[in-house]
């Protein structure tokens, strides 16, 4: 018997890897997260599967789900938005699996900051714009940040932020990035990425905060950060496929004629 914990990507059922949608369709339980997960991405699961939505049960009661399918030998898909290595909370539940000798795979799925990207039509890291990508979350009513995991600390590297849990955080977080990041900086604000009613807000640190108020966007909304989102930045061509740069796979540069 096996826990499969499934990243079932940002919420459209067509970003559910083949792997995950095998998975799910071959598992007789299936847990998931139906807060950030729409039925339709567990809709392939068996008939006559167990099929529960997690999101008004405690930790304790979903791992007692799984000590029973453990006891029929029977495998369980535990199926979590995204990618479950971010945000997944599937930490706590591998260490009571550890604890009960319950054998355990994990499937990574899409990530939101992923998804995001795509959405916008765009590249988080550009050349010597941005080459770095700093996946955090606001502390709001979650677990508390660890020491040094500040924005002020994260916004000196000049990097894309990808922030979770944030929308109800918009002023400190303005106010904390405009002095590294400028005012003027653009902002994007994706709510319910994946979703039938997806809603893109691009502003800048002084301004997204309003447009976001004024679309009411509260909750599941990831905030992305920094000069690599600007449209006109006048990056220079990545090196990778330069002409004049051999590599491994292209040894001889191109001679201009």
């Amino acid at each position: 018997m096996t826990v499969y914990f499934i990243g079932a990507g940002p919420g459209d059922p067509e970003l559910l890897t083949i792997k995950a949608a095998r998975v799910i369709g071959e598992c007789p339980v299936c847990l998931y997260a139906g807060s950030l997960v729409p039925e339709a991405v567990v809709a392939c699961a068996p008939e006559g599967a167990l099929v529960m939505d997690t999101a008004p049960m405690t930790l304790d009661e979903t791992h007692g789900q799984i000590v029973e399918a453990h006891a029929k030998g029977q495998n369980v898909a535990r199926v979590h938005s995204g990618d479950p290595s971010l945000y997944g909370a599937i930490a706590e539940q591998i260490r009571r699996l550890k604890v009960a000798g319950i054998d355990y795979q994990i499937i990574p799925g899409v990530p939101a900051y992923a998804a995001a990207a795509a959405a916008l039509g765009t590249e988080l890291t550009v050349p010597e714009v941005a080459q770095s990508i700093i996946l955090t979350r606001m502390s709001m009513k979650s677990t508390g940040m660890p020491a040094g995991e500040t924005l002020e600390n994260f916004a000196k590297t000049g990097a894309t932020l990808a922030i979770h849990l944030g929308i109800r955080a918009m002023r400190e977080i303005e106010r904390q990035l405009a002095p590294y990041y400028g005012e003027d900086c653009p902002v994007a604000v994706i709510y319910r990425v994946g979703w039938p009613d997806q809603l893109i807000i691009r502003g800048t640190l002084m301004d997204v905060r309003e447009k976001a108020r004024a679309a009411k966007i509260t909750r599941t909304a990831l905030i992305l950060v920094g000069p690599a989102l600007a449209e006109n930045h006048g990056f220079p061509d990545s090196a990778l496929y330069d002409a004049a740069r051999p590599h491994v796979l292209r040894p001889k540069a191109a001679v201009n004629s």
